[in-house]
């Protein structure tokens, strides 16, 4: 038995294969960009804290408690 497919199904299901790919591949694209963009701000932030001067516990307590003056 011999299945015959229609010439325009064929190139319609074709086309429609090509886009999902290129679809699939522009949010893959997408997501590196994002965790780049991610790391390099993880990255600057890092930078900064080694830079920058010791906190004591408390006012580093006192940010997370939301405590006014030490933010």
């Amino acid at each position: 038995m011999e299945t015959l497919v229609d010439d325009n199904k064929l190139k319609d299901l074709l086309k429609q294969a090509i886009i999902e790919v290129i679809e699939e591949k522009r949010e893959a694209v997408h997501d590196i960009r994002m965790e780049v963009m991610e790391d390099a701000a993880l990255m600057r932030v890092i930078q900064e804290g080694e830079n920058s001067g010791e906190a004591d516990r408390e006012e580093i307590f006192g940010i997370l408690r939301g405590d006014e003056g030490n933010a």
